[in-house]
Parts: structure tokens; C-alpha cells; sequence
């Protein structure tokens, strides 16, 4: 039988962080007209997120057509425009394939954010279409542990709380020799992302799995991919963990209607209350995730 405390780690067992990633770096608004792509787009988005229930911004620079972008000027537009309208907590990704490491630890250097990615180990990544009976993208996600360690020293000299992002279990074991050598610092905060092809499929068994792996002070959330989110968020917040929703991960709602990134995170925040649970305030999240 799984332990409920066991699973609890460091998160708080009344206050649940929702996350809501806006935009993702794959989604366009050929797929979901709702994705924002301009930092005032993001700003807005954020803003209202947070009305609904989230304490964190996730967050993929775009360009105005949509393409992703690393320049350190767009992140600190949105950046600023997401501090002028709301008070969210600010996490921005680094992960990419074909930029270099150099580019994308200068905006992090250069911006501050208050989390961001650290993506811990190397994968195919790819998704497949049943009903097409086709791969519609096939890539090598590479993070070497070089890599790895050259983020979380950027990451450590401007005050950013790194956020790991495990798309397998060997991901989970990948934190234990950067912390004995002093790379990373406890508690770390886990995000265990699945349902992506090439990593851990997405199941509550598997979850529970994950979740016995962490470090006893972790705090830890759930990303589901795709029709996985939900159950996945379910099981969670069950369990004692935080999650993740938002236009990055997923478009539907549970009744399978497309959504904005504010009705998803409302449709979680239904999901916290009903576990007997509170979305955290940014400020309690900060607190839950140990960041100064």
C-alpha cells in the first residue's frame, strides 16, 4: 500500500501550488487559438492564471508569429510585463534542441526569473498520431549532465530556484550525484512529467513509483500530457502533491471542450478544493518551494 506521508515529501498536505504553463515551445495557435505569443499576450495570461487559482508561470518565449525564441530581450519583456500586472511566480524554461547551452543560460543570467527548468537527463522525444499512424515529430532531447551542471551554476550565481524536470525515473536518480557534489542544493523541487513518448508512460502506479524515488524534503508536482492530465492531477493532489495544467501540456478541459489556460487552472483549482485542499497564494508557494 502507498503511504500517503511517504508521497506527502515536503509538500504542504492543506495548500496545493498549481503551475500553469502558457505557452510551451511545440504549440500553435494553428492547434489552439488561445496560446499566447507576445510578452503583453504572456503578461495577460498570467494575470489571469493567478485570478484563477495558479501561484506559478511557466513559461516558453515566443516571437509574434509564434516561432520560440531564447534572445534575453524577449525574456525580459515578459518578465517585466508579467511583474506589472500580477504577482505570480516567475519560471521560465531553458529546454531546447539545436540552441546552444550559452544562449540559453545568458537570459537566465541576464533575467533572473525566479524559477526555471533544469532538464535532468537526455531522451527521444517524439509523439506519435494513432489516427494518422504516423510520427508527427521525432527528436533527440539531449542533457548531458555537463549541460546539466553548466545551468545549475548559472541558475545558483543570479538566486534562481531550479525546477527539475524528470521525463523518467533514471531522471529522479540523476539529482543524487549533483547534490553529493554540491551542484544542486535540498530541498529540490521535482516536476515528474509524463506521457511523453521516449519517457515514463503516464499511469498512477508509475506516479507513486516516481514519487518513492524523491529525496524525503522534496516537494514535488505532476505534469500530464495530453487526455493524461486530469487522472494524473487527481491522483496528485490525492497524494499530497502539487500540479501542473495549462495550454503547454494540454487543451481540453475534462469534458473535452478546448480551453483557455485560466479555465484549466480553474478547472484544478476545483480539483484542490475537492481533495480538501487550498491553492497556495504565490507567496505561500514561494514559501512551499523554498524560494528566497
Amino acid at each position: 500500500m502507498f503511504d500517503s506521508q511517504e508521497s506527502l515529501k515536503g509538500n504542504d498536505p492543506e495548500t496545493a501550488v498549481i503551475s500553469a504553463a502558457l505557452t510551451g515551445a511545440l504549440t500553435t495557435r494553428d492547434q489552439c487559438e488561445h496560446i499566447p505569443y507576445t510578452p503583453e499576450e504572456i503578461a495577460e495570461d498570467a494575470a489571469a492564471a493567478r485570478e484563477a487559482g495558479a501561484s506559478v508561470a511557466h513559461i516558453h518565449a515566443r516571437t509574434p508569429d509564434g516561432s520560440p525564441t531564447f534572445e534575453t530581450e524577449t525574456y525580459r519583456e515578459i518578465r517585466d510585463a508579467v511583474r506589472e500586472r500580477t504577482d505570480i511566480v516567475v519560471n521560465f524554461s531553458t529546454g531546447a534542441v539545436g540552441v546552444p547551452v550559452e544562449k540559453r543560460v545568458a537570459y537566465i543570467e541576464e533575467t533572473a526569473p525566479e524559477m526555471a527548468a533544469l532538464n535532468m537527463g537526455s531522451m527521444n522525444y517524439a509523439k506519435y498520431s494513432e489516427s494518422r499512424e504516423e510520427f508527427v515529430f521525432d527528436m533527440v532531447f539531449e542533457n548531458s549532465f555537463s549541460e546539466i551542471r553548466a545551468f545549475v551554476a548559472a541558475m545558483n550565481d543570479a538566486g534562481v530556484k531550479p525546477e527539475l524536470e524528470c521525463f523518467d525515473t533514471g531522471h529522479v536518480g540523476n539529482a543524487e550525484p549533483l547534490v553529493k557534489h554540491g551542484d544542486l542544493n535540498e530541498p529540490l523541487q521535482f516536476s515528474l512529467i509524463m506521457g511523453v513518448l521516449g519517457g515514463i508512460p503516464a499511469s498512477v502506479e508509475n506516479l507513486a513509483h516516481q514519487v518513492r524515488q524523491l529525496p524525503e524534503s522534496a516537494t514535488w508536482q505532476v505534469i500530464g500530457i495530453s487526455r493524461d492530465q486530469w487522472p494524473l492531477c487527481a491522483a496528485a493532489l490525492s497524494m499530497g502533491g502539487n500540479v501542473r495544467v495549462g495550454l503547454e501540456d494540454n487543451f481540453y478541459l475534462p469534458d473535452g471542450e478546448m480551453a483557455t489556460n485560466a479555465e484549466l487552472v480553474g478547472e484544478a483549482a476545483k480539483l484542490v478544493r475537492q481533495v480538501g485542499r487550498k491553492p497556495a497564494t504565490p507567496d505561500e508557494a514561494r514559501a512551499i518551494l523554498s524560494i528566497d
